[in-house]
């Protein structure tokens, strides 16, 4: 931990992410952390705190879990601003999928009929929509016996009905009794 705030003081200006904070940080006296972890935790706490300063560094962390973090790590000086970043809407939905559908032969799919089927999916079940749907089309172009040289990947393409299959199994991740969970944790933590 220390070297990775020394490397960023080094290279100032710097910005520090931290995906999935709450691995490196958790709450200290909940029962799953470690000599090391204590010690982990206690050394992120300490460069934040800055008693080496961290001029032009910005430190920025994401979690999914707010309620697993150490709270001390919330202490103002620490991080100044709890920001939620919500499911993606519509909108982002189509943005993503654009994305996405302009990896694969897809051309009767828009982005915009598929975001409209795909409320309360995150970025990642997108994306696990759009490959499922694409080893659907795979799967459908191949026949027993078929060598590699035969198989011609760019005469492959994804269709409506492929996604729609793909649909039946690839579901939002999230249940709406963990959204709820979530909209509470929102209130709690004053975001």
């Amino acid at each position: 931990m220390r070297e990775v705030f020394r490397k960023a003081r080094q290279a100032a200006p710097a910005l520090v992410f931290f995906d999935e904070i709450d691995s490196v940080v958790p709450a200290r006296g909940s029962g799953t952390e470690t000599h090391v972890t204590e010690r982990v935790v206690s050394q992120f706490l300490t460069e934040l705190d800055g008693l080496v300063e961290l001029k032009d560094v910005i430190v920025v962390a994401a979690t999914n879990r707010p309620d697993l973090l150490d709270r001390s790590l919330l202490r103002p000086g620490r991080f100044d601003r709890l920001i939620y970043i919500p499911m993606p809407d519509k909108v982002a939905r189509q943005k993503i999928l654009e994305i996405h559908l302009s990896k694969m032969a897809a051309p009767g799919v828009s982005p915009e009929w598929l975001a409209g089927q795909t409320e309360d999916y995150s970025g990642a079940d997108l994306e696990m929509l759009c490959r499922e749907a694409g080893m659907l089309a795979l799967r459908q172009h191949i026949r027993p016996g078929m060598s590699k040289e035969e198989l011609i990947i760019d005469e492959i393409t994804v269709t409506k009905e492929h996604f729609q299959e793909a649909s039946l199994r690839i579901k939002p991740h999230l249940s709406k009794e963990m959204m709820d969970e979530y909209m509470q944790m929102i209130k709690n933590f004053e975001v």
